[in-house]
């Protein structure tokens, strides 16, 4: 979905972007299935991948808060990006070291590469989202 769409749907909230509710999704499915991962990675994949993936979610309320700037809104949505980015690869990780199956992989990264579209067409193009002295 393109932000056009989305901010003439009247989005107030960050919460209210489909990409935000995506990223909790995927960062709330990822603390789930990394509860299985051995004790041995805890401050390693395990905190990682957690962290990241939060991240994103952190990243977009951080750039909804700074929408006056467009400079800073897209400086903060390339910080999510690249955090998603960094949770598609640890996801590639936990696969080859056998954390995950391959079906649970596919769908994971499958939601992320659709967070990354997403945030890709906004840092495209930010206009709709920005705040003007008139909004």
């Amino acid at each position: 979905m393109s932000g056009v769409s989305e901010t003439s749907m009247g989005v107030r909230y960050a919460k209210e972007l489909i990409v935000y509710q995506k990223a909790f999704e995927l960062a709330m499915r990822i603390y789930e299935c990394s509860k299985r991962f051995p004790p041995e990675e805890r401050y390693a994949l395990t905190s990682q991948i957690r962290r990241s993936s939060r991240s994103v979610c952190l990243n977009l309320r951080e750039a909804w808060g700074k929408r006056r700037y467009e400079a800073h809104f897209i400086s903060k949505l390339t910080d999510a990006d690249g955090e998603n980015s960094e949770t598609d690869t640890s996801l590639d990780f936990a696969l080859k070291c056998g954390f995950l199956g391959t079906d649970q992989h596919r769908e994971l990264t499958s939601i992320s590469a659709e967070i990354g579209k997403m945030l890709g067409s906004m840092i495209q193009n930010p206009s709709p989202f920005l705040l003007t002295p008139d909004s």
